[in-house]
């Protein structure tokens, strides 16, 4: 399948036409999806009515021109249901494209449809009462990762080659890693959320919520960051593999990682190391890890619940919100220091790779980690390492487990340095397939 990039040039170029494109990738779609169930919002008579136009029309130089893509469930398409896995707001249908849908037809791209989702967006796997399971087109056993499931199986299993998400715990790095795809978190408030809210509702974004791009291509990864407003972030000066600075950080200190993640992001050290680049596996300038979670745990659970108690508990009071807020300030100037001596870090996302579909409540919910188990919720300490102090970070693919499961990482670099991020995770692709 051609990339993003490529399918937009070959239209340009009078090579195929858009409905072509289009209609090639609904046949995929049709063929494919039953078993997986990721594209659960089909707009395939819009959709052609939107690549005939494109057609019809002069062929600019719009980055997406023709591009068949589809969007997460939660994001507003107009004359579409929105409902993030809820039964009661199954009828409801969005009467305005969200933001980020109103760049993405500007750019020229054609929405085929919406993609597979969690109640609420508020689990690590993608299932609902409204469309069913998403399944990991690696091994349909597997989970494909929530919240954007749907978006990073539609990739993975080659229906469309870019899709947007939303991230609060790992919800585009996380289904990113699990699919073998790419996945960008964005700096906090990058990017514009508007029309990505509760179904029925008006309401601002979530703390800690951000959205972002995802695609199987680097190439189009950081074009669809830009088109969705990244393009006015500062880019990096170009640098060899042997020119930048890393930390890594194989494994946290609350939670376990497989002994086969730890030896990829090793072997990724070794290699930026052989390029000439500084690598170091510790150092002092980390933040305090274990205090950075239990504070956003509690920011996560609030901004989630919209301040709602826990059954049987009370409302978090005022002055304690923050209290929150002061600790995330400290924790930004923290790692700002950490960036002073290097450019990025790189961490898992997960302490494993795909794991079984298990519908146990994720509080109570254990993972298998080498032959022990684990609590799972332990491991939201992964994508917390970027959430709570609202850094970006670029989940890529590196390489497979034992069982030929993919393996990615994050890399997370300093506030609004989204590009870097990016340009090392483009990096460390490269460098673990030569």
């Amino acid at each position: 399948m051609k990339t993003a990039l490529q399918t937009a040039a070959a239209i340009r170029a009078g090579e195929t036409t858009a409905l072509a494109e289009c209609e090639a990738a609904i046949a995929r779609i049709e063929a494919g999806d039953a078993e997986i169930n990721a594209v659960v919002v089909r707009d395939f008579d819009r959709a052609r009515e939107a690549a005939r136009a494109i057609d019809a029309g002069p062929k600019d130089s719009r980055p997406l021109l023709g591009v068949p893509m589809t969007v997460k469930e939660s994001f507003d398409v107009a004359g579409l249901v929105t409902c993030w896995g809820f039964a009661e707001h199954a009828d409801f249908i969005a009467t305005e494209d969200a933001v980020q849908v109103t760049r993405l037809k500007r750019a020229g791209a054609v929405i085929l449809g919406k993609t597979n989702i969690p109640v609420a967006l508020a689990d690590l796997q993608t299932n609902n009462p409204v469309y069913g399971r998403t399944r990991n087109p690696h091994d349909p056993s597997r989970v494909s990762g929530g919240s954007s499931g749907g978006a990073a199986a539609a990739l993975a299993a080659g229906f469309v080659p870019v899709e947007i998400g939303s991230d609060i715990g790992g919800s585009i790095r996380l289904p990113a890693a699990f699919c073998g795809v790419w996945g960008h978190k964005p700096t906090y408030n990058a990017l514009s959320s508007f029309g990505h809210n509760f179904p029925r509702t008006q309401s601002c974004g979530v703390a800690l919520n951000v959205v972002g791009p995802l695609a199987r291509d680097p190439d189009d990864l950081e074009t669809l960051f830009g088109v969705m407003g990244g393009d006015a972030l500062v880019r990096p000066a170009p640098r060899g593999p042997g020119d930048w600075k890393i930390l890594l950080l194989p494994q946290h200190p609350l939670a376990r990682s497989q002994a086969a993640i730890q030896g990829a992001i090793t072997t990724l050290g070794a290699a930026f190391a052989a390029a000439g680049a500084q690598v170091d596996d510790s150092s002092a300038l980390l933040p305090d890890l274990v205090a950075q979670h239990g504070a956003y745990i509690h920011m996560l659970l609030v901004a989630m619940a919209r301040g709602a108690p826990l059954e049987g508990g009370t409302p978090l009071a005022l002055p304690d919100w923050f209290t929150l807020i002061d600790a995330q300030a400290k924790c930004r100037r923290d790692w700002a220091r950490l960036f002073a001596s290097y450019d990025a870090v790189i961490a898992p996302i997960w302490g494993t790779t795909a794991y079984r579909h298990d519908d146990t409540p994720l509080a109570t919910r254990m993972i298998d980690i080498d032959g022990t188990q684990t609590p799972m919720a332990l491991q939201m300490a992964y994508p917390g390492l970027a959430t709570f102090p609202m850094l970006p970070a670029t989940s890529v693919p590196i390489g497979t487990d034992p069982d030929g499961l993919p393996i990615g990482v994050q890399v997370i670099a300093d506030y609004n340095r989204d590009f870097t991020a990016i340009a090392i995770a483009r990096t460390a692709h490269d460098l673990m397939r030569s």
